[in-house]
């Protein structure tokens, strides 16, 4: 059984009705493990030679996090 993850971002700051948004913050979680899976492995063995390139590669996934759940409105 395949379960999808549903997150939820309420608050004063958010320009939408309801102040509530579900499909951004959903979208940045799915895509926040997706890419984990794809950086980190990546990131580890290119650590020992360029730790610069690594440490970029470490942060991808959570700046795609945050790029996916501020651009969408909802």
């Amino acid at each position: 059984m395949f379960i999808i993850p549903i997150c939820c971002q309420c608050g004063e700051g958010v320009n939408n009705p309801c102040k509530c948004k579900v499909i951004g913050p959903t979208l940045g979680a799915i895509a926040f493990v997706l890419s984990a899976v794809v950086c980190w492995p990546a990131g580890a063995l290119t650590y020992c030679c360029a730790r610069d390139c690594a440490n970029d590669c470490f942060g991808t996934p959570a700046h795609i996090n945050t790029a996916l759940a501020d651009g969408c409105p909802i």
